[in-house]
């Protein structure tokens, strides 16, 4: 069924035809219906293995005009080099900047990718109830696989895990490589998230034939390819397919209430067990559903709120199952953190103690290698974030990695966990196609991120055009069927709507405000700043009374560009606007603003134009990681307000001088 609807062009360039068109729709209930109810990240236990395929993928971009010669030609049916010429890819990477060609830069339609691995014999032996699985941390955009020339899922959607069971498959042929092929399409439209168009010049005497543009109305570069890690991983024919955990607390007791499904059987018994970092066990349970007793638990605590932030308890859990006259068994071991979040109208509690975000917007973004996972820049990044005093990040416009996520658990780094919904400006994109898919998008991230402490809050878009009519609607589904699929967390969107005209703002429970005054408005004049901004807090809270996040603000400057009086794009000036906007956070943060979050923790790329030098410049940092003045200034103002917190420790008090 892909393939067909690949050659109707399905995220391709050429128009779709109405055959084509209900040929997706069909498409798009059979993917609902065949979505794997658990996305468990792969982990290596006693009953299950894992092996990365990162490295070095042939590829191959389909130049044909209509972008699908690799369909018409089955290139998934043979080996892709027998098809023509191809190269080296590094996965996970983005492709844009990897060559020499620039044809890659802004590539749009379809590649390719193809890996051939040999897998361990045991994986392949069927009678001991193996099952084998191919899972893609995330693949940009739209994605098709398959598995010695056998389609085994596709997916849509650019930055969520998916995953197939490709046991039947590779079990037929122990001993051959098995040959992994991917179709990739970047192309966005006015229905996916992000959405875009595609603009075709067709002046003959201006531009080539064939002649198109992609469309998009976000400031990053829509960076595609691989993005994430690939693993084979193993599991028992019967098996854990999803944990859910939820948790409440007091000082002196908390209660972890599970739900746990098994795939395979109907027969199986469940144990569970509780460790902290001791490695002793505080709780024990059975069954697949249930909660936990924990005794002086120890509390999951943001960063600079406690000595020992982002403590995680470790929930193993047991499944047995006979099959075959054969006991199979599965195990599984889920972080777990314990703490509660609740939202006043003037306050953001974490275990019940007011909490301030000082934090930053971020992008996965960096040179060459794009928007593909790299340890090193993901460990340097939570190092500056340490060193800033930063507590909390929003994980603009997209949700991160997995592995980036587990850090933050780790580290006690909170998170405003958002959706790729970004760029919701056209009437169209408010339909009911578009809305059915942002509420899939909502159930992949919440199947993904549900259990991890460290997201106190889902953000189901970042500046939608709120204002149009249609919004109401729109917004007031999404978010109540984010509630539904998750009661335990507040939800918000990103907005720079006047207040009194947004739509969509009486369904959330936070408001987050984006606003850039003497930048894109007035810009060059600091002296407005007071002014505008506490008239926007103050306009915003008198409309909902809801706590306020401000959410963006921040101005470029050019690294080693200086100006004394400050003039715009100087390191100078981003400074000065700081400073601007810091006093009135600081009287408005002791009544109901609860959060700051600058734009941009580093400098990205984004599509060229005559108002971007190589990208946006408006981080604390270069694209490179290197402090621009602004970080200083930030970096001073985190640690002062952590060092106002009296439940801060004198240990972490003290940290501050030692980073300097």
């Amino acid at each position: 069924m892909a393939a067909a609807a690949a050659a109707c062009g399905r995220g391709t360039v050429p128009g779709l035809t109405g055959s084509c068109r209900l040929l997706l729709l069909l498409l798009a209930v059979w993917r609902t219906a065949a979505r794997p109810r658990g996305m468990l990240y792969p982990r290596d236990t006693p009953s299950r293995e894992r092996k990365e395929l990162g490295g070095l993928w042939s590829f191959r971009a389909d130049l044909s005009p209509s972008r699908d010669a690799g369909f018409v030609q089955r290139w998934y049916r043979r080996p892709l080099r027998q098809t023509g010429p191809v190269i080296d890819m590094p996965v996970p990477a983005s492709f844009n900047d990897i060559t020499q060609d620039p044809s890659l830069e802004n590539y749009i339609g379809w590649v390719w990718y193809e890996k051939e691995v040999l897998l361990p014999l045991r994986w392949l032996q069927d009678n001991l109830n193996t099952r084998v699985v191919l899972r893609f941390g995330s693949a940009h955009y739209y994605s098709i696989v398959w598995v010695n020339g056998v389609q085994v899922v596709e997916h849509e959607g650019g930055h969520l895990p998916f995953e197939a069971d490709i046991s039947s498959i590779v079990q037929d042929s122990p001993g051959i490589p098995c040959r992994i092929t991917v179709a990739l399409n970047n192309t966005l439209t006015p229905h996916t998230l992000p959405p875009g168009s595609i603009l075709y010049m067709n002046d003959s005497t201006r531009y080539p034939k064939n002649y198109f543009i992609q469309n998009t109305r976000f400031d990053f570069f829509n960076y595609a390819g691989i993005h994430r890690p690939v693993v084979l991983y193993t599991t028992p024919s019967v098996y854990i397919d999803d944990i859910t955990v939820t948790t409440t607390a007091s000082d002196s007791v908390a209660m972890v209430q599970y739900q746990v499904s098994v795939v395979g059987s109907t027969l199986y018994s469940l144990s569970l067990s509780l460790y902290d970092q001791e490695g002793k066990v505080v709780a024990t349970g059975d069954g697949p559903a249930g909660e936990l007793k924990v005794l002086n638990p120890n509390l999951w605590w943001p960063y600079l709120m406690h000595e020992t932030p982002g403590y995680r308890y470790s929930l193993e859990v047991k499944m047995q199952a006979q099959v075959d006259g054969a006991m199979l068994e599965d195990v599984y071991t889920l972080p777990v953190g314990i703490r509660t979040v609740h939202v006043t109208s003037t306050q953001f509690l974490i275990n019940g103690r007011p909490f301030y975000f000082h934090g930053v917007n971020k992008h996965e973004d960096a040179d060459i290698r794009g928007k593909g996972l790299d340890w090193p820049l993901v460990v340097k990044d939570f190092n500056l974030l340490r060193w800033l005093g930063a507590n909390s990040f929003r994980t603009s416009h997209y949700p991160y990695a997995e592995e980036i996520m587990d850090l933050c658990d780790a580290y006690g780094i909170v998170v405003i966990d958002e959706c790729p919904a970004v760029g919701i400006k056209l009437p169209e994109s408010f339909g009911n196609k578009s809305l059915q898919h942002h509420l899939v998008v909502m159930e992949e991230l919440i199947r993904r991120d549900k259990n991890r402490p460290s997201v106190v809050m889902w953000s189901v878009a970042n500046e939608p055009a709120s204002e149009l009519a249609p919004a109401a609607h729109y917004f007031k589904t999404v978010i109540a069927h984010t509630k539904a699929l998750d009661p335990s967390r507040p939800v918000t969107y990103v907005t720079e709507a006047h207040y009194a005209l947004d739509h969509g703002a009486p369904y959330v429970d936070v408001i987050c405000v984006n606003s850039y005054f003497s930048w894109y408005h007035d810009p060059g004049h600091l002296e407005v700043i007071p002014l505008q901004l506490t008239a926007q807090f103050e306009n915003w809270y008198k409309t909902y009374q809801k706590p306020i996040i401000q959410s963006e603000y921040g101005a470029d400057s050019v690294p080693g560009l200086h100006s004394d009086p400050p003039l715009m794009f100087s390191e100078e000036y981003q400074k000065a606007m700081l400073r601007e906007y810091h006093s009135v956070f600081d009287k408005k943060r002791k009544e109901y603003v609860i959060g700051e979050l600058i734009w941009n923790f580093a400098d990205f790329m984004t599509n060229q134009g005559t108002t971007r030098v190589l990208g946006n410049k408006k981080g604390i940092f270069t694209r490179q990681r290197q402090p621009k003045s602004a970080a200083f200034v930030l970096k001073e103002r985190y640690w002062k307000i952590a060092n106002e917190s009296s439940c801060l420790p004198p240990v972490i008090k003290s940290h501050a001088l030692f980073l300097e």
